[in-house]
């Protein structure tokens, strides 16, 4: 099955008194892949700015732009429409743990192999969970199981600096912080894992033409003879209800939005996420 959706992502800031100058990068443009076809896509600024699109390092595509007129308040709009598909059980990739180990895939996946800044200290328990594991993608369904017992889902609970370890003796947080326990563990393993961010609709019968508020989410791609994405938060396969936009090591390679500036400091920014199934 496959699903249209249409995304509009809105970032607000305000500021007590006069922002001068602002550099800002955002990344809310979902990608093309083989799993969804992005229609079209615009990004709308609030003063007037051009923005500027690259591709980063990662593969995501970033769209670039500064402001140099005095303002109190930045919004930042991103709007899609996305062809998804439903996830393709027997395309699962099968890879031993010997050929994992091979010093080939060390060297050409080591930057998903390195340990982050929000990855440490979890190396013992990746090293139990992988002598339970027959097969490096039999792993992802233990560490999935693991994550989820060892974290309750709370907004609130962590910040965008929060490491996995952090987390794990907290015992909650978000759909990032999911992620990162995930693949921290992984990691440990010898599992290639990377960050994927993007959008994630809650309704699996959605109707078509209505419209939901949603929020930006995560899950992880893990490298097991090719690469597997899995939802350590939903528990469900990756499909038609999630829309990919950035892949990174962490979250800190991810941001929809981030940039310095010039003037007064600014408040927590308004979010919002509108996500509506078209057909």
């Amino acid at each position: 099955m496959s699903w249209r959706l249409g995304i509009r992502h809105t970032s607000a800031y305000s500021y007590a008194h006069d922002v001068v100058t602002s550099y800002n990068e955002v990344r809310v443009t979902p990608l093309t892949t083989g799993g969804q076809v992005t229609v079209e896509a615009r990004i709308e600024v609030t003063p007037s700015a051009r923005p500027v699109s690259y591709w980063d390092y990662w593969g995501t595509l970033v769209h670039a732009f500064d402001i140099h007129v005095p303002h109190r308040e930045l919004v930042v709009v991103g709007s899609s429409i996305v062809e998804t598909a439903a996830a393709h059980p027997t395309d699962r990739p099968t890879i031993s743990w010997a050929e994992l180990d091979d010093a080939a895939v060390g060297e050409a996946y080591f930057e998903y192999l390195a340990s982050t800044a929000v990855d440490q200290g979890l190396d013992a328990i990746g090293t139990t969970l992988r002598k339970e594991a027959s097969t490096p993608h039999e792993a992802l369904e233990l560490v999935g199981d693991w994550v989820r017992a060892a974290l309750v889902y709370e907004r609130g609970a962590t910040s965008v600096s929060t490491s996995a370890a952090e987390a794990w003796r907290s015992g909650r947080g978000v759909c990032q912080d999911f992620v990162h326990l995930a693949s921290a563990l992984l990691r440990s393993m010898g599992i290639p894992a990377r960050y994927a961010s993007g959008y994630f609709h809650p309704q699996a019968d959605a109707p078509i033409g209505e419209t939901v508020h949603g929020e930006s989410h995560a899950w992880c791609e893990a490298w097991t003879g090719a690469w597997w994405p899995f939802d350590p938060t939903n528990a469900v396969a990756v499909g038609e209800r999630h829309v990919l936009v950035a892949r990174g090591r962490d979250y800190g390679d991810v941001p929809p939005l981030k940039g310095i500036f010039s003037g007064a400091p600014s408040t927590t920014p308004a979010v919002s996420v509108e996500l509506t199934r078209h057909a």
